[in-house]
């Protein structure tokens, strides 16, 4: 890292996120192997769904090799800071991730980081070595690497709410969680062209389709994943902060205003006035992500190797139907409408 950057982030510690990968140095840092007390933890029900083993934790499945990095994390690994208060951002894999960490990441980091900077970190880095996945890094023995952040730190998890750690799940600390989650029809096929892209050529739609129905998908049931969430957000709106990526698609503009006031920094009318909130919404567009150099080129080599470009394909609501059936639509749609019925939510 340059002297100018190490200087950089010194002056902003406690004024924003700072970038991942701006701070920490992961291929310089050890893996730490697991212990015999995760080891044992996990669960000898293995399943082999999609080319590949999951296990099952607390009634959630979970890739055969995040297990233990699951449990270590669930079991006090992740410790909230207590002063300046951590923000996560949850969702079930494509749902709208790589789009709400540019967002959240634009708008906590606004005043150190300006939209229009030239040099602005969402210019030269993907979104997701700006916001770490606290899952993957606990999963290779890299979690470490979260203390090396300055607060407050931005994380992303995939889990569900119960199995993140117990002061982060019953709110008894400060950590606010910001949760997105989409129509499973979309999400299923953006995993489908996801998979087969990165490392499961052969994957079929139809087992990406059945793994969801049947609530056996990595991080699934979602119904079960998506309704903790929900009723954490309806019990206590000022600690969870419940979004939908369609309303998102329609308003980004309202979303940034509403991650600013949730996370404690509102626009101003400074702010507001020189339209900050429409040049974040055009820094993290699709279309401007998209046609940045590093989103073109290069690879995410954690555990799975996925390809940046790959994170960035239609983005769109409603192209299940150039892909499945309508009646396979209904079907899907009726379970959810079974597994959520009477709390509220609507998908």
């Amino acid at each position: 890292m340059a002297n100018t950057e190490g200087d950089h982030l010194a002056a902003r510690d406690g004024e924003g996120p700072v970038a991942f990968k701006d701070a920490v140095d992961v291929e310089a840092t050890p893996a730490r192997p697991p212990t015999a007390h995760t080891a044992a933890a996990v669960s000898a029900a293995r399943v082999t769904l999609q080319g590949q083993q999951l296990v099952r934790v607390n009634g959630y499945w979970v890739f055969d090799s995040w297990a233990q990095g699951v449990i270590a994390m669930r079991r006090g690994g992740l410790v909230p800071r207590a002063t300046v208060g951590d923000v996560l951002l949850a969702s079930l894999p494509k749902s709208g991730t790589t789009w709400l960490k540019a967002l959240a990441f634009a708008t906590m980091a606004r005043r150190a980081w300006p939209p229009a900077s030239p040099d602005h970190p969402l210019r030269r880095l993907n979104p997701h070595d700006c916001v770490p996945l606290v899952d993957s890094l606990f999963a290779v023995g890299r979690d470490k690497l979260l203390d090396e952040l300055p607060s407050p730190r931005l994380m992303s998890t995939h889990m569900p709410l119960s199995l993140l750690p117990a002061t982060v799940a019953d709110g008894s600390s400060n950590t606010k969680i910001i949760y997105i989650c989409r129509d499973q029809k979309d999400r299923l096929v953006s995993v489908w062209h996801f998979r087969k892209r990165n490392d499961l050529p052969d994957l079929s739609l139809q087992e990406v389709y059945e793994s969801v129905c049947n609530g056996t998908c990595f991080a699934g049931p979602v119904w079960d994943h998506m309704l903790e969430y929900w009723r954490a957000s309806n019990a206590d709106p000022g600690r969870v902060l419940f979004l939908k990526y369609e309303e998102v698609l329609q308003h980004p503009g309202n979303t940034v205003r509403k991650l600013a006031h949730f996370v404690g920094q509102p626009f101003s009318n400074t702010e507001e006035e020189a339209d900050v909130v429409a040049e974040i919404v055009k820094l993290c567009s699709l279309e401007n992500l998209r046609s940045q150099k590093v989103n073109k080129e290069g690879i995410r080599d954690v555990i799975i190797k996925f390809s940046h470009d790959s994170y960035f394909r239609k983005g769109m609501a409603g192209d299940w139907r150039n892909h499945m059936t309508p009646e396979l639509g209904e079907h899907l749609d009726s379970i959810l409408c079974d597994k959520l019925d009477g709390s509220g939510l609507t998908i």
